[in-house]
Order: structure tokens, then C-alpha cells, then sequence
């Protein structure tokens, strides 16, 4: 039962919580002790608390995964974990992340407040509706990188990487739509109600309109943020955030990314190869300059 329960916590997709350590690598503090213990703190409390809404959402899930050719193996929906114990972990975790959450940081714990709030209202309602589910998802992300600089004193974060993370989270969002409806193909609707509200086409212009937007946001912020590097060697980082962008989307159109961005992120070695060398070349760039 146990293995079972880690399960249906996705802890494969706590991957996403590590945009809590945007406001510590971009505000140069990486290597400070103090500021990089409260970060790595608030990373597990996002992990415990997005672990409480995947149990929630699947458990309102539970009739739909039944119908779905692959979800339906998900512990829940095969029945292998019985409900009661989901429904108490979920609500154990939230009261654990929200408590600890407050005594660390009061803003922080409001923005993992948000994020779970928002969540359990996309989980019971607001993953029907079309374009907003996918705005919903973005969302997450960008209460990541909030919850990450309420924990420290910034100095040189930007608020391009506010739009920036919003841009690629949309851009993430839609492949993901797009990749569930070359799966599903006519009966996706069945599957998931808001699929109907989505044509490929339609996905496609999406993809591209973010696509492009993020990239172009991104360039941006390595020449006119302040306080990043004289010499424009930021720059050196755009060639990494196209080739990302384009292989996810080259997973799509072939019909290699079938499930979860993050998912398709671990099992794809030039992805991961590409966010290591992205990685490392900002650390270079803020740390070694």
C-alpha cells in the first residue's frame, strides 16, 4: 500500500517544485548557507503540499481515469489504494506543509495557501474549462518561484523571469493538451471533458505564438535585466533555451510525449542533457564572470 501511496504523490513530478530555486540562482546567492537551507526548505514543503493536490485530484479523478487506456492502471482508479487512506495522507500533507510553511516564512506559507487553493478548485471545477485550465497550470509555476523569493532578501531578480516562467509553463500546458489529444484521438473527449474545447490545429497555433514569445522574452532578459553581467555573456544561455524549446516540441509532433512535461524530461537524454548545460552555463555566467 505504501508503494502504492508514493506513488499517486507523484514524487517523479516534484522535479516542478525546483523553480522555487529561481530567486536563489538568479539572485547570486546559490552558495550562501542560510539562504540556500530556507530555499531547500521551502522545496520540500511545495513537494509535500503539490503531493497533497495530486492525491486530491485523483481521487476526484477516479471515475474518468477508469476510462482512460492509461490512467486507469494509476492505483486509485485499479483500486490497489483504498480512498479513505489517499483522503487522509492528502489532508495530512496540506495541514504538515501549510503549518511548517508558516513558521518559516508567513508569505510563503500564503503562497503555497494559493497554490493549494487554486489547484482544488481546478481539480473540482476549473480543468473543464478550456484555455483557463491550461492558465491555472501556469500559474503553479510562477507561485513556485514567488514562494522562492519570499524565503530571501533579493537584490538582482528580475521580473522577466516572472513572464518568462509564465510563457514556458503555458508553452508546456498546451504541448501537453496536444499530446493528450494525439493519444485519446476522437474519444479524448471522453477521457477529458475539456478536450473538446481543443482542436490540434488550434493547439499547434498556441504552441507557436508561446513558443516563440518565450524565446523572445528570454533573449530580453540577458541583455536588459539589470545587474546581470556588462558583457552580455548571458547570451551565451539563448542557444540552450531554443534547443529545449524545439526538442519538446519535436517530441510532441512525433508522438514521443505522451504523458507529463517533467515525465518526458526523464526519460529524454537530450532534454536533460540540454537543462544541465542550460544550468550550468547560468552558473557560470552569475558566478564565474
Amino acid at each position: 500500500m505504501l508503494k502504492h501511496l508514493l506513488k499517486t504523490m507523484r514524487l517523479r513530478q516534484w522535479t516542478k517544485n525546483g523553480f522555487v530555486f529561481f530567486a536563489l540562482i538568479f539572485d547570486k546567492q546559490l552558495f550562501l548557507r542560510d539562504p540556500f537551507l530556507r530555499t531547500l526548505e521551502g522545496f520540500f514543503l511545495f513537494c509535500l503540499i503539490s503531493s497533497s493536490v495530486y492525491l486530491f485530484n485523483d481521487i476526484t479523478d477516479i471515475e474518468a481515469d477508469r476510462k482512460h487506456p492509461e490512467k486507469k492502471n494509476r492505483p486509485l482508479a485499479s483500486g490497489k489504494l483504498p480512498i479513505s487512506v489517499a483522503t487522509t495522507t492528502a489532508i495530512i500533507l496540506a495541514l504538515v506543509s501549510l503549518s511548517l510553511g508558516y513558521l518559516l516564512e508567513p508569505y510563503f506559507a500564503a503562497a503555497i495557501a494559493v497554490y493549494f487553493t487554486i489547484n482544488l478548485l481546478y481539480s473540482r471545477w476549473l480543468k473543464h474549462v478550456p484555455i483557463l485550465d491550461v492558465l491555472i497550470i501556469s500559474s503553479g509555476f510562477v507561485l513556485r518561484v514567488v514562494g522562492g523569493v519570499t524565503l530571501i532578501t533579493v537584490e538582482r531578480f528580475s521580473p522577466w523571469l516572472y513572464m518568462i516562467t509564465v510563457l514556458f509553463s503555458l508553452y508546456l500546458g498546451f504541448g501537453k493538451r496536444r499530446a493528450e489529444m494525439s493519444l485519446l484521438e476522437k474519444g479524448a473527449g471522453s477521457h477529458r471533458k475539456v478536450l473538446d474545447g481543443y482542436t490540434i490545429p488550434l493547439l499547434d497555433q498556441y504552441i507557436t505564438i508561446v513558443s516563440g514569445m518565450t524565446i523572445i522574452a528570454y533573449s530580453l532578459y540577458t541583455f536588459s535585466a539589470p545587474n546581470l553581467p556588462e558583457n552580455h555573456s548571458m547570451m551565451l544561455t539563448i542557444p540552450f533555451v531554443v534547443y529545449g524549446i524545439f526538442r519538446y516540441l519535436q517530441l510532441i509532433q512525433t508522438g514521443h510525449a505522451a504523458g507529463s512535461p517533467d515525465e518526458v524530461a526523464l526519460k529524454d537524454r537530450p532534454l536533460q542533457a540540454t537543462v544541465v548545460l542550460w544550468g550550468l552555463a547560468v552558473i557560470a555566467v552569475f558566478y564565474l564572470s
